[in-house]
């Protein structure tokens, strides 16, 4: 008979969980080709402060799976669940139980309104149950990847001429903020991910994909942007970071409003995939939503092909 209990992420230390890690960063490399390593550095770094909340299940004492998340103001996010294969034919009942505990707690938590998820590692629906019976809306998203070559530059496009293109400069956060929060102004996509609502919210989410490496390290070479000349606001960015030695990840593609549907993402693109090819990557991926159909249908056009599917849930306080 196993013995099964769920207790407190912040009760175990950081060694108890590095093998648990160490298999994780297996799956995430032969299902997405990403390597996780620096992320579970940064876990297990919070886990030796005592600071990240969360649960582990164990079987006999031995942690089998566990689960975290991060408070950001209003709202909380869960980051990650995760189950040992040694509990393989127990996993789903693992991670579904963890998930139960952690949304019990961030429900009855005062002042948090919201909580967000992007279960990234696991396939479409298989927690759905779960989510639904905690009131949660779902999202589906797909994972596309495209394999690079020796990727040609851009054929000359007609970029407008008040505009110029450039690499992206430390000095572009500010720029970058307001364009994500203009651009995304009554997108789906800022239902799912409140800070594309606001500059400061955008500001948030882009210290967090440039100086964390949840999304990879962060690789200004290969990120550009689309600049008026004569204020250097920005009109469009594409922003790039390093998942694996040969693969790159699109954290961030949206253009202003008003020149939309002028090749300008398709741009940003192809010269991002041409950067990354000229430094030896093979690939490239990205992410979005499925109800987005215009940037899926520009994605499949330039080759991405999908590679798995995944949910994005929300849930909001009444």
């Amino acid at each position: 008979m196993v013995r099964q209990d769920v207790l407190d992420l912040r009760h175990f230390a950081a060694s108890s969980l590095r093998d648990l890690l160490s298999e994780e960063t297996e799956v995430w490399q032969k299902r997405l080709r990403w390597d996780y390593r620096a992320s579970a550095q940064l876990l297990l770094d919070y886990l030796d402060s005592r600071i990240l909340p969360g649960f582990v299940a164990t079987e006999d004492g031995r942690p089998a799976g566990y689960v975290f998340c991060v408070y950001e103001q209003h709202k909380a996010v869960i980051g990650d669940v995760f189950a040992t294969a040694r509990a393989r034919e127990r996993a789903n009942r693992i991670e579904s139980r963890l998930l139960e505990h952690t949304l019990e707690l961030l429900q009855s938590t005062p002042g948090t309104g919201r909580v967000e998820t992007q279960l990234l590692l696991h396939p479409k629906g298989q927690f759905r149950d779960v989510f639904t019976r905690n009131g949660f809306d779902f999202y589906p998203r797909v994972f596309m990847e495209r394999q690079l070559r020796r990727e040609p530059p851009p054929a000359t496009a007609p970029i407008p001429a008040s505009l110029r293109l450039r690499p992206w400069r430390e000095s572009d956060f500010s720029a970058a903020g307001r364009l994500i929060a203009f651009a995304y102004q009554g997108h789906l996509d800022s239902v799912i991910n409140d800070q594309y609502r606001t500059a400061a919210g955008s500001l948030r989410f882009l210290h967090n994909i440039v100086r964390f490496p949840g999304c990879g390290q962060f690789d200004p070479t290969t990120s550009l942007v689309l600049a008026h000349r004569d204020s250097e606001e920005l009109a469009a960015i594409v922003l790039c970071s390093r998942v694996n030695i040969d693969t790159g990840h699109v954290t961030q593609l949206c253009v202003e409003p008003a020149l939309r549907h002028a090749g300008l993402g398709r741009l940003l693109l192809t010269q991002c995939m041409h950067e990354l090819s000229a430094q030896g990557l093979n690939y490239i991926s990205l992410t979005v939503t499925e109800g987005n159909q215009e940037a899926l249908l520009l994605y499949r056009r330039m080759g991405f092909k999908s590679r798995h599917s995944f949910d994005a849930m929300v849930w909001q306080r009444s």
